[in-house]
């Protein structure tokens, strides 16, 4: 122990307090009816997410747009693959409208997207943002021609684009034309360095060829995606001095179960944290039978947790250890995270900065009083040998102690009407 008085264990200044930034660019609008999502400038980070549906098939199409809107995702792309898919869209639209789900759709499309909103202007309409991929919008002469008709469809219907390049389908001329200025060099690039090169080249000079075509540079946003960690946190560190354009991000192909969660909650969370990216999408690869929401729930837990967003109320539950070998605190932890996010759909309308609710769930005395004051709800459950009392500390203050059978319960109720009490407006 340090004989130090404690105001000599204070260092000269304080530790700084970590805040993620933002950086400067531009605002874009994505719009659908009295739906305004803004993106870029001073908006908040944005989540967007994909159907896996086939575009074709419209109830089952909209009913998983819900299903991703309700889960928190302000934006959701649809394949539009077909001319069957592209005079589905409207029908989509329509089936949300009815709903009461008015989440923008963007249209995702490659090859033949240039036909596709020339002759199903519908579409063209009920589409809030087209997503064009540079590489696949044809090829020598062609390229220019259609990628102009699309920038023509945007501007006839006031839409936003997302100039959106992938590793995966980079345009090979493009790349090629690189190569060979590289091999020319004294000291030549390595082959990743020129890729990172064509990503960004084939980005900024699509946009610039849409602002020449009278897109305003506001109505633009970018992406390149690949899909290794320390290859798009490169490329985006790089594209963010090159531009104002807002920025897109995420893994292409995140991957399955954990490594596709961990892959993106790294690389995102690294670029974010230096204020790099306007939207967000958690390309996750569906465990049989997982609903396609869960991509969601992580691009929003990814934001919740640096501090720029809010979506859920948050629940602290420990871990667990050799004092904890009732399962009680687990599985009243899952219960409680499960309801909320279940209620929550109904929860942001009908209360206010919900949103901001902290709970705790703990599971013995070591840190389940001091963590339970941190909350605006706590409990602390017995741990192993512990007296089968359970105290209950709101805003800080023990509240009162449960005991018996129905823990859970009385909790859950304790929790509904706090927030009945607290958010609920005048």
């Amino acid at each position: 122990m340090t004989d130090q008085a404690p105001s000599e264990l204070l260092s000269s200044s304080p530790v700084a307090i970590p805040q993620p930034a933002r950086s400067q660019t531009l605002q874009a609008r994505v719009v659908w009816g009295d739906q305004i999502v803004t993106v870029g400038g001073n908006a908040p980070v944005r989540v967007q997410s994909m159907t896996n549906t086939d575009t074709v098939d419209v109830i089952g199409t909209a009913i998983q747009v819900k299903e991703l809107a309700l889960a928190g995702s302000e934006m959701v792309r649809l394949t539009v693959n077909t001319l069957e898919a592209a005079q589905a869209v409207p029908h989509i639209r329509d089936q949300l409208d009815k709903m009461g789900i008015s989440v923008p759709l963007i249209g995702d499309f490659h090859y033949n997207g240039h036909r596709l909103l020339t002759e199903v202007p519908a579409c063209a309409q009920a589409l809030s943002k087209y997503r064009i991929n540079p590489g696949n919008v044809g090829k020598g002469d062609k390229h220019d021609v259609q990628f102009g008709q699309m920038i023509e469809a945007a501007l006839r219907f006031d839409k936003p684009v997302r100039i959106g390049v992938n590793w995966g389908s980079l345009d090979q001329e493009l790349l090629a034309d690189l190569m060979d200025q590289n091999s020319q060099r004294a000291q030549p690039w390595e082959a990743r360095q020129v890729m990172y090169e064509a990503l960004m080249a084939s980005a900024l000079q699509s946009a610039q060829l849409a602002e020449t075509m009278g897109m305003a540079a506001n109505q633009i946003i970018l992406s390149c995606k690949v899909s290794g960690v320390q290859d798009l946190i490169a490329v985006y560190q790089a594209l963010s001095k090159r531009c104002h354009y807002p920025l897109h991000l995420g893994l292409t192909e995140a991957g399955m179960g954990t490594k596709g969660t961990v892959a993106s909650s790294t690389a995102l969370g690294i670029l974010l944290q230096q204020g790099i990216g306007d939207t967000i999408r958690v390309s996750l690869t569906p465990q049989p039978g997982e609903s396609r929401t869960q991509e969601v729930v992580i691009a929003n837990e990814i934001l919740q947790s640096l501090g720029l967003r809010v979506f859920v109320p948050s629940v602290t539950a420990c871990p667990g250890c050799g004092r904890t070998t009732s399962t009680t605190f687990q599985e009243l932890a899952k219960q409680i995270d499960d309801h909320l996010r279940a209620q929550m759909p109904v929860w942001r309308v009908k209360y206010p900065g919900v949103e901001n609710l902290k709970l705790a769930v703990m599971g013995c005395i070591v840190n389940g009083p001091g963590e339970s004051k941190h909350a605006d709800i706590g409990i602390s459950l017995p741990g192993t040998g512990e007296a089968p009392a359970a105290p209950v500390f709101i805003d800080g203050e023990k509240a009162l102690t449960l005991r018996g059978e129905n823990i859970a319960q009385e909790f859950h109720q304790i929790v509904e009407t706090y927030i009945q009490k607290r958010f609920a407006p005048a």
